[in-house]
Parts: C-alpha cells; structure tokens; sequence
C-alpha cells in the first residue's frame, strides 16, 4: 500500500469523525406513550420517526411491539395475633402462609408408640422410630408454581386479571399482638388504565374472622362487566397416605345442606348453587372458608387440575359498573380450628363442618349433646380424661336399674336352665314345640331372655356417640389425662388402657350367669380378646369410658348376686 493510500484513509476518517461530533445530531430516542399500570408499562411508538441508519430504524418498535418494564418481585407481608401468624403475599394479593399458634400437628408431651419397638425386637429389625413433628398447624398448602388462596379473578370480565398480578401494599407489618385493635391491610393494583382494584382485609385479633372488601373501579368512559370469583387453592401430594378420617378435601354449605368432596374423588369439576352460605377447605380438625355476602347470587366450583391443585372458586354473578364509578364485593373468611362453640357463634351454620360421621339419625345431636357436656365439666374439673370419668358414672348411675333388671333376669335365666335342657331334650324332634314350651316356661317364671341384653343395646348409641365426639372434636385433640396419655383422642402409646379393659371384661364375663350351651359360654369367653384386639387403636379416652364402665358394672354385679343370695 502506498502512501498517497495511507493517507487518503487517514483523511477519510477524519473527516468523517469530525463530521460525527461537530456536524450530526444525535438520534432522537423513540418516545412511548405509558399506560397508567402499577406495575407494568406498555405503549407504542408515538408519532413517525425519521431513522437516520438501517439498524436504528429495527430497534424502534412496531405498532403491535411492546416495550414493557419488567414487574417487582413479590413481597411478604405479616400479620400477627395471639391466634395466628398470616403472610400475605403482594403476588395475588393473597395468603401464602398461615399457622395457628395454638396447635402444633402432633403432640409434643406425648409418649412414643411402643408397638414399632416391639416389632423391631421380635423381627431383630433395626427400623428408626418415627419422628415426631412439633411444627404448628399449617392452613395453606402452595408450590412455587401456583396462585395463591385468596387470589380475586374475573374470568368473564372484559379485562382480564391474572390471579397472580402483583399489587402494591400499603403496609409491610401487622402486629396485633400487643395492641389488640382492628388493622387493615390494602392492596391494590391498576390494570392497563382500564380498571383498578383494591383488596381491603380487616383483622379481628380476637379471633379466626377475616373482613374481605374487594372495591372495583371503572376508569374507562364506558361501562364494565365484571363477575368476580374469590378463589382458594390448595395443593395435595398424591403420595401422601391418607387417613380415613382425615376428611381433607373441599366443602361447602349449599342450600341448607352440608357438601363434601374426598380429593380422591374429584374426577371432574363439580359446580354447586346458587344458594352458597359459604365454601372452602377442610381438614379433620381445621378448616379455611369464604363466605359471600350474598349467599343466593352466589354459585361455587370445586375442581384438580393435573398438577394435584385443588381449586374452590366461590363465583358471583355479574354486574356491570358505570364509567368513573366503583363498585363492592364484600367476604367474610374464617380461617381456623373447627371448634363446635366458635363456629355456632358465626351465626351461618359453620358448625356443620365438624363432621360426627354417624350415618345413623340421632347420633349426631348425641354426639353435639355429649361434647356440650364434657365441655360443661371441663370447665369445673379442668381436664377432660377426669370429666369423662364423671360422664361415665353419670350414665350408670342413670341406667342402674335396668343394669339391676338385667342381672336379676339373667339369675333366672340361669335357674331355669335346666328344664329349658329337659325341654329340648324331651322335644328334640320338634322344634316349634320346643319354642313354644320354652316360651311359656319364661312366662311362668316371668322371665325376658332379652332383658340381659338391655342394658348393652342402650350403651351403644352413648358408645358410638362419645367415639365420634372423641374422634372429631378438637376441643378434645391432643388433650391430656394423667400419666402416660396426654392425648384423650390418640391411642394408649403403650396399650396399657386396652389390656386392663380386656381383662375386666374377661372377669365381668366370667361372673355372669351362664345361659345356654357349654359351647356358646365358651363362645362369650373369647369376647373379651375380640375386644382388646378391637380397642388397641381406639382413642384413649374411649377406652377409659369402657374400662371405667366395665369396673362400675362388676361392682354393681356382685351387690346384685350378694342380694339374691
């Protein structure tokens, strides 16, 4: 290359340095018209731009390119009370956390099930015992993945709403803990200049109640359709082992009826109402619901989707707010234990979701009417082993006389026992003249062979009943007794209860006058092993009432034998 080459470049770039700084005006950046959005900005090019190169005029965006800024991560907000500690998320304005302080999962003062130590000495396994789990009672179940309870959509609305929008927070704490006054927490969010919303939620710190005010507001000049659906998801492991009595899955109270859904059973999606006194989430002992405002224009929808999220989506029906006007969606939510006095106080029939499980009528106000009871002593004696203590003499002393009635019959019984032998013996071919013989023998010594078992028939339903009180109330859950229970409706960890029960059913048996054949007396013997065997994974305080109940009906035999001596 020679130098009159060298130098023409040289003055080439020179020139056209110069010529970039001193002579041509800079680009002018592409203007954008913002949409009155809190979180998110998108417009277009306003105007027509002259480019000046090829790669300057690419970077300007069309009219269907949008230039967005990119959302604020969602943040935490806690609130705390003496009966729970909640964390709201700006992401849904919704609940992402919520453990009730007063109840832990298992019971931290209890003994450890001594069967699975058994078992490993007798099999020579060496299988780790089972933790136990102290953490408190958890109402919310969500993956990263998912929206959050409590999200507002409008799924049939002109603007539509993501139920996990991110939303501005007008506080990053609540504490009720010390100050126990009524706090509010407000989220609120505009979408694409179009419509804003705001979630208003009130705590109580006296109590599980939460106020939920969703205020809509129309910024556009014509008018908007809106049908707002408050929604509670809840997130299931399909691995976990369910318990047959844990009741976990959705339920509503819809027309004056009690609606449940096993999660196993959600196979398509179940639409409920209108009608809707409320809906949500339930657990054996535990529950989240929504309550509208107006249960008649209220519809409820229950569904899983692939991912094992459980959606109860409580629907109102629509309405159409005016251009610059707002409009309200009001909700009551109860999120908390299912405690029978706590929820009839609510004045909506939340106390049908504390579920007694009798199928038979009658039991289920036995089993209310027994829990009232043993709350009534409880509040005298101070602990619930001791007031069903008191229960179960109360229920003897009351059925006393037919238990007097019952055993005088069966001293009879036994009396006459041999000539109902002679009977069958004299009449071995005739089996209606055996029956009818045997008949008119009772009658003459004004005998009822039914009168024995009277007072076993009665003490059924009372039996059915206290097992489904003990079974389902939480009052009764994780509550101790003496010793080595301190669980009244978990099994005895030690299975001393179901042994000694066993035992004095054997002795009550064998003092019983036998009734007909050796083989049907030997028969009865073995009742009492089919009974231990049964009451080994019964709650405690079951097994107490029937030991208790076993020991009273011994003494009350030997006064009636040493009578009719």
């Amino acid at each position: 290359m020679d130098k009159r080459t060298i130098l023409a470049i040289v003055l080439s770039l020179a020139v056209l340095f110069a010529y970039q700084t001193f002579l041509a005006k800079p680009p002018v950046p592409p203007k954008v018209t913002p949409v009155l959005e809190s979180k998110q900005i998108s417009g277009n090019v306003a105007g027509k731009q002259t480019a000046p190169s090829q790669s300057l005029a690419a970077s300007i965006p069309t009219a269907k390119q949008t230039i967005t800024k990119k959302e604020e991560p969602p943040r935490d907000i806690k609130v705390e009370t003496e009966n729970y500690t909640a964390v709201f998320s700006t992401r849904g304005a919704a609940l992402k956390s919520f453990q009730l302080k007063k109840y832990q999962k298992e019971c931290a003062k209890c003994a450890k099930d001594i069967f699975p130590v058994i078992k490993n000495l007798i099999s020579g396994a060496k299988q780790p015992a089972k933790e136990q789990n102290n953490d408190l009672i958890e109402l919310v179940t969500v993956n990263e993945n998912m929206p959050y309870p409590l999200a507002i959509t409008f799924p049939e609305s002109a603007a539509g709403i993501a139920a996990d929008s991110i939303y501005d927070a007008d506080a990053t704490k609540l504490d009720m803990t010390k100050d126990k006054k009524e706090q509010r927490l407000v989220f609120s969010r505009t979408f694409n200049g179009k419509i804003k919303i705001e979630k208003i939620f009130t705590f109580n710190p006296d109590n599980y109640s939460i106020a939920l005010d969703v205020k809509v507001s129309n910024l556009t000049d014509i008018p908007l359709a809106q049908t707002p659906q408050l929604n509670w998801y809840e997130h299931v492991d399909p691995s976990q082992k369910a318990d047959r009595y844990s009741k976990e899955g959705p339920v509503a109270y819809v027309s004056n009826s009690i609606k449940r859904n096993k999660i196993s059973d959600i196979s398509t999606d179940l639409s409920l109402g209108p009608d809707v006194s409320w809906g949500g989430f339930e657990r054996k002992y535990f529950m989240a619901v929504m309550i509208p405002q107006d249960p008649s224009l209220t519809t409820i929808n229950m569904s899983k989707d692939s991912d094992n999220t459980v959606s109860v989506n409580l629907k109102e029906t629509k309405s159409v707010i005016p251009p610059g006007q707002s409009g309200s969606i009001k909700y009551n939510l109860f999120i908390g234990p299912k405690d029978y006095t706590l929820l009839k106080k609510q004045g909506i029939s939340l106390q049908e979701a504390v579920e007694f499980d009798s199928k038979i009528p009658g039991l289920k106000w036995l089993s209310i009417g027994l829990l009232i009871f043993i709350k009534f002593l409880h509040q005298y004696v101070g602990n619930y082993g001791v007031a069903i203590i008191i229960l179960t003499i109360l229920i003897k002393v009351i059925f006393w006389p037919l238990g007097n009635i019952s055993y005088k019959s069966m001293k009879e019984m036994q009396k006459i026992q041999p000539k109902v032998v002679a009977l069958k013996e004299k009449y071995k071919n005739d089996q209606a003249k055996i029956g009818q013989e045997t008949m008119a023998l009772y009658r003459e010594h004004k005998v009822n062979p039914l009168s024995g078992c009277l007072p076993i028939l009665i003490q059924i339903p009372v039996f059915i009943g206290l097992y489904n009180t003990l079974l389902y109330a939480i009052e009764l859950r994780q509550s101790p007794f003496f010793w080595w229970i301190q669980d009244l409706s978990a099994k005895d960890p030690y299975y001393i209860t179901p042994i000694i029960m066993g035992a004095t059913q054997f002795l009550q048996q064998k003092m019983t006058p036998a009734v007909g054949d050796p083989m049907q007396a030997k028969i009865m013997l073995l009742m009492p092993v089919v009974f231990t065997f049964i009451f080994v994974n019964f709650p405690s305080g079951l097994v107490i009432y029937w030991l208790l109940n076993n020991i009273l009906s011994i003494g009350q035999q030997v006064y009636i034998n040493k009578k009719l001596a």
